[in-house]
């Protein structure tokens, strides 16, 4: 088909309504234009596909389509290991052949800028580079299936707290070297055929019109040539969006805006060749994707399902391990401890939820053992349950103790409170601690929380979100089946108080990033912040010696040897830091890592070659910046082995007046508003809401205390989700608040789009939030 010859021959109205989905999970297709129908589907960890008859969602709440369930994003993180990630891509991208799926919205690589985000779970690391390579490797797998990945959210994305609405206020700096950095890395390796826009502004504009991000950047600068597709009820002003290049919105079927486009186009405002343009990319994809789909294709499950417990295995992080108690011995006398054990927390809720083809709990695994049940589905022990563990303890050669998250605790729609685990699951630790020195506890969460019970125990082990497989994964690591050779993604601080961010984050309706640069482990290294477990760091049941590290004609070379009893893998490291940068930058930044696998007594040499890149920052533009620089190699970012100075040369490049005695030359403390101002070039003013001057950009929870008919309509929102409930009204429930949140805490624009109400409805209602009832009756008949 000659997609241009097409286009000359449609209405201007056909091709607006092609540029919106046709339900929930599809384009529209054109019999008349022999255009076809693409169906996609949520797959950041398993397919979610639902099929349309029988009710669909974006929140994982409606059944989907059995599928391999694999380790959440914050558990093949901790792998490392790039083929791993591959081979998810692939195994995910057979199983969209065999649904009929040529679209995968995935993966998800926003930075962890903070602990308590709820959505952590779903995202790869606070390090874009770590970030970047991992998910490039997904991509690839996937997309040499034939399958189109939909890599997200683009951009600034790292909170769930009024995400529809919020203003990501960022300096251009901190947006291009971290926030920004993954996703050039991944559009640059593996080129994924469609992108996702998100769901906040940056600096004042949504992502869905922002022209600078969806054209300048993504297009021009970066070489995407391929469709970006809104997040679902994430369109804005689709006249800008045209503009920007978002080419396809979804869900639909909508009419938002139609009017408003035709307008546009007839007065000048804007082009057709824009909406041409869009429409081109969306046809290519959706003629691309019939194409392959019409092969009939059998994914291999058990196959899959063995690569999910691997991935699960290899993905477990050993925390600590006193007097070597892990691996357990078989024949020892072991109690294990928790709901947890049998109902694991192996997935985050929200849209990557699946429904998983074969669940192994790890009580499947572990028959033979004494098990106790201590606390419900929320944590929640009571005195009697834990004298018992005393007792039982007591008697006992082990102990394993399953804690961590409960869903309610964290994920998508809402974030977390803060970095504590339930009280009972805190009181099961401590009271099995005190009556028996060796116990091992297992942690199943999406994210880093505080362990203050620590010391009291000898080893831990973190498995995050291990998919379907868990059971099988625990099984494995705990009795030495498989060494652990995880490495942390993100850092563990000791508490909250901590992260450089908590004074700020999820403060206000707007995320604002005074910390800069400075995510992670980059700000407790400059900071100097003890923190429990660094960005990198992970043991071992075997022990691992790093000797002959040479920095030679940009290559940097060190030998690592396996000098314990055990086969094991390990990660080696490269960092570089500048020494005594004039313009304020991290103590170090990785760079570069290998996973390697050895067995006992094997020795290997890995080699990384020295980019030019590994020297830049930004400053109106990627710069190579002259000085002397540290290049380091360690197994974790607070754990260097080798240090070599080298010359560099490059730009120099005179730092910005505002830096002098800044926040950012030190960081020390928390950064302040007026120092970020400085940098940000400009004051920064709250949002305010002001009664009758709403729009279709505020919320129906936000007005609902100014306005009488809002307040009923968030009542009727919150009576209509609950008859999902049983008629329950509970805020307790995740799924119930995700839903609020996805619908009373959307925008009156999402809430139009995502519900597929033509007409005036809403504008209507928007006019009578503001006063005017008279003219809110007369929009909704009109409408």
């Amino acid at each position: 088909m000659e997609i241009k010859e097409v286009l000359k021959k449609m209405t201007l109205l056909e091709k607006i309504r092609l540029c919106v989905g046709k339900n929930f999970w599809q384009t529209k297709g054109c019999p008349e234009y022999d255009i076809p129908e693409l169906f996609m589907c949520d797959g950041p960890t398993g397919l979610r596909k639902q099929e349309i008859s029988q009710g669909v969602d974006m929140l994982g709440i409606n059944n989907s389509i059995p599928a391999t369930c694999f380790p959440a994003s914050v558990t093949t993180s901790n792998t490392w290991d790039k083929d791993l990630l591959y081979k998810i891509g692939e195994a995910i991208g057979e199983e969209a052949l065999d649904q009929k799926v040529g679209m995968v919205l995935g993966p998800g690589i926003n930075i962890k800028r903070n602990p308590l985000c709820g959505r952590n779970f779903e995202y790869f690391s606070e390090d874009p580079v770590l970030t970047g390579k991992l998910a490039s490797q997904y991509v690839k797998g996937m997309q040499e299936k034939g399958v189109a990945c939909s890599l997200k959210h683009f951009a600034c994305n790292s909170q769930e707290l009024d995400r529809f609405t919020s203003d990501g206020v960022v300096d251009e700096r901190t947006l291009r070297e971290i926030y920004l950095k993954a996703f050039e890395i991944v559009v640059k390796q593996a080129k994924p055929q469609t992108i996702m826009s998100a769901y906040p502004k940056i600096n004042g504009v949504h992502c869905s019109d922002d022209k600078k991000l969806l054209t300048d950047i993504l297009r021009d600068e970066w070489g995407f040539d391929g469709m970006v597709v809104t997040d679902w009820g994430g369109m804005s002003n689709r006249i800008e969006a045209f503009k920007a290049g978002n080419d396809l919105a979804m869900p639909g079927d909508s009419d938002y805006m139609e009017k408003d486009i035709i307008d546009a186009v007839n007065n000048g405002l804007l082009n057709e060749e824009d909406i041409d343009r869009c429409l081109e990319r969306i046809i290519k994809l959706a003629l691309e994707k019939a194409e392959l789909l019409k092969k009939d294709y059998l994914a291999d499950y058990q196959k899959h399902h063995k690569l999910a417990v691997e991935v699960a295995s290899k993905g477990a992080v050993l925390l600590k391990n006193d007097n070597n108690l892990l691996p357990l011995n078989e024949k020892d006398n072991i109690l294990f401890v928790s709901n947890m054990f049998e109902n694991a927390r192996y997935q985050g809720a929200g849209s990557s939820h699946v429904n998983p083809k074969n669940l192994v709990q790890p009580k499947d695994c572990f028959k033979d053992y004494d098990y106790l049940e201590i606390c419900d589905s929320n944590g929640v022990a009571n005195e009697e349950q834990l004298e018992q563990l005393s007792d039982k303890a007591s008697k006992a050669d082990v102990v394993v103790v399953f804690a961590g998250l409960p869903a309610s605790y964290e994920s998508e729609g809402f974030d977390r409170d803060n970095m504590l685990m339930p009280d009972g699951h805190i009181k099961m630790i401590e009271t099995a601690a005190k009556a028996n020195r060796n116990v091992v506890v297992v942690l199943q969460n999406g994210a880093a929380v505080e362990c203050d019970f620590a010391d009291d125990v000898s080893s831990i082990i973190y498995m995050g979100l291990a998919g379907e497989g868990v059971g099988e994964a625990a099984y494995n690591v705990l009795f030495g089946k498989v060494n652990p050779s995880g490495k942390l993604s993100e850092s563990w601080p000791y508490h909250y108080d901590d992260v450089v961010s908590s004074d700020i984050y999820c403060k206000t309706k707007d995320a604002l990033y005074m910390e800069g640069i400075y995510v992670g482990y980059r700000y407790y290294d400059k900071a100097d912040v003890s923190i429990r477990y660094p960005f990198g760091y992970g043991l071992s049941y075997t022990s691992f010696k790093f000797d002959d590290f040479k920095v030679n004609n940009n290559l940097v070379t060190v030998k690592i040897t396996n000098t314990g009893k055990y086969d094991g893998e390990e990660v080696v490291q490269l960092y570089i830091g500048q020494d005594k940068p004039i313009i304020h930058r991290p103590i170090k930044e990785l760079k570069d890592f290998e996973k390697v696998f050895l067995k006992k007594g094997d020795s290997k040499t890995i080699t990384f070659k020295l980019q030019d890149d590994y020297f830049t920052l930004w400053n109106d533009g990627f710069k190579k910046i002259k000085g002397n620089y540290h290049i380091l190699v360690g197994s974790s970012s607070q754990n260097i082995i080798f240090d070599e100075v080298i010359a560099v040369d490059g730009e120099t490049i005179e730092a910005a007046s505002w830096q002098k005695d800044s926040w950012y030359e030190k960081c020390i403390g928390k950064p302040n508003q007026e120092d970020f101002e400085k940098m940000l070039g400009r004051k920064y003013e709250a949002p305010r809401l002001i009664k009758g001057q709403f729009t279709m950009e505020n919320t129906v929870e936000e007005m609902k205390d100014y306005s009488i008919v809002m307040k009923m309509f968030y009542k009727g929102v919150e009576k209509t989700i609950a008859k999902g409930f049983g008629g329950k009204i509970d805020y307790n429930n995740p799924e119930f608040k995700m839903f609020m949140k996805a619908s009373a805490g959307s925008p009156l624009r999402s809430m139009k789009i995502s519900s597929g109400i033509k007409g005036g409805l809403f504008e209507g209602l928007l006019a009578m939030a503001n006063g005017q009832y008279i003219k809110g009756i007369i929009k909704m008949i009109k409408g």
